[in-house]
């Protein structure tokens, strides 16, 4: 037996999330089935982030085990040829078979990208959120450096989250901007429910000029998540990349060891 972690990517437009359920399908189902036809056993992947219905990923992480005598790094190949083409895998590596990815001290980055322009443009229809009333990026900057650091951000967690704290670190929040796209980029050691999502909807209330930049710190001292913006849509967010900082080195040296 052996655990094996995959990297994985994937366009959410069509998928109900990334966790098995009942109401269709999901992108953990879709690779439980592709095992299943490579394997023949019955294989439950676990992910990392359970990312929402419409949520896209670059780098999502998952587990299984497995008896298979497939190197752990030729799954990545024989997977995708298995896959739909909105599921890429991109890395496959043995791991500790106590590793588990949603267990580990983690480094997570998102971005939540917005077309800020007149008319929508069809390229960008599946994995950004289109609003027409001009933003002010630089407002936009300042809101973000107050949530930058250690913060309760209860205001910022959808109701009903079970999380034991609302405490997190943002190690980083950047507001880029290109032309008429402007690209909210988040890095932190984790992120509660729908906290991303929220505090895109909070930075583009205070671009739009609803709010000032000013009321950020009264809105995380609230604890109240009536206190704070709307939840912007799930097709603008992205899971950018999860990094294991304290398993890195260990992982690196299993691929070493059985190349």
């Amino acid at each position: 037996m052996k655990r094996v972690k995959l990297v994985v990517a994937y366009d959410g437009t069509n998928y109900k999330g990334w966790q098995v359920q009942k109401n269709g399908m999901t992108v953990a189902e879709r690779l439980n089935r592709a095992l299943k036809d490579l394997t023949g056993e019955e294989i439950q992947v676990h992910g990392a982030s359970r990312t929402d219905a419409g949520v896209h990923a670059m780098g999502n992480v998952a587990v299984f085990d497995t008896e298979a005598r497939m190197a752990a790094d030729k799954f990545v190949f024989a997977l995708n040829q298995r896959l739909p083409e909105d599921i890429c895998v991109q890395d496959s590596c043995e791991v500790p078979m106590d590793f588990h990815p949603r267990f580990q001290k983690t480094v997570k980055t998102y971005e939540y990208r917005i077309l800020n322009r007149k008319f929508p443009l069809p390229a960008y229809r599946l994995n950004t959120y289109f609003y027409y009333y001009p933003l002010d990026v630089e407002k936009m900057r300042k809101a973000a450096a107050y949530l930058v650091g250690e913060h309760d951000f209860s205001s910022f967690c959808a109701a009903g989250a079970q999380v034991k704290t609302t405490v997190r670190t943002v190690y980083s929040l950047e507001v880029l901007q290109d032309g008429a796209l402007i690209t909210i980029r988040i890095t932190g050691n984790g992120f509660l429910y729908n906290m991303v999502r929220i505090i895109a909807g909070t930075l583009i209330r205070v671009g739009s000029g609803q709010w000032e930049p000013e009321q950020i710190p009264r809105i995380l001292e609230a604890r109240n998540r009536a206190e704070a913006g709307p939840t912007a849509p799930a097709k603008g967010l992205t899971l950018m990349e999860i990094r294991y900082p304290e398993t890195e080195g260990n992982q690196a040296e299993t691929r070493e060891n059985n190349a």
